[in-house]
């Protein structure tokens, strides 16, 4: 089982047990979060799409700890006048580990409302865009020498 959950503004793949690296989150080391904005859930091959969020569908995560990422370096450079800049910076991370995804409420109507809208699309008739005339030739001039 697997989901597609938004956290801190970011879309992650998680399922039970796995530890992800989000941006910096405002809760305590310790504690327990509950995300609500799952879009997608995956229960051994039965996929439940959100419109854009599947409701009664969370996430439950605890925090581990508060850490800072990799150094990353800015280096902008214009090439022939002399311009150097060298910058850099390390972004405020949050270690997660996902205890476990529930389902609650979570039906199958997006993904029948998808099917239908398809066929709806299959069905209509769609004419072929007209073709553009081209525009005349320039004619070349006979020169008599």
């Amino acid at each position: 089982m697997y989901a597609i959950v938004e956290i801190a503004g970011q879309q992650f793949k998680v399922s039970k047990d796995l530890k992800v690296y989000v941006n910096r989150l405002t809760n305590e080391e310790g504690s327990k979060i509950s995300f609500d904005k799952v879009l997608l859930l995956d229960d051994n091959g039965s996929v439940t799409l959100g419109a854009p969020a599947i409701e009664g569908a969370s996430v439950e995560a605890k925090v581990l700890q508060h850490l800072k990422g990799d150094k990353v370096i800015v280096f902008k450079k214009k090439r022939r006048k002399g311009y150097k800049k060298r910058n850099g910076h390390r972004q405020y991370l949050t270690q997660i580990v996902i205890e476990g995804i529930t389902a609650a409420g979570g039906t199958k109507k997006a993904a029948a409302k998808k099917a239908v809208v398809a066929e709806e699309a299959a069905t209509e008739e769609v004419e072929a865009p007209k073709a553009k005339k081209a525009a005349p030739k320039a004619k070349k001039e006979a020169t008599k020498e």
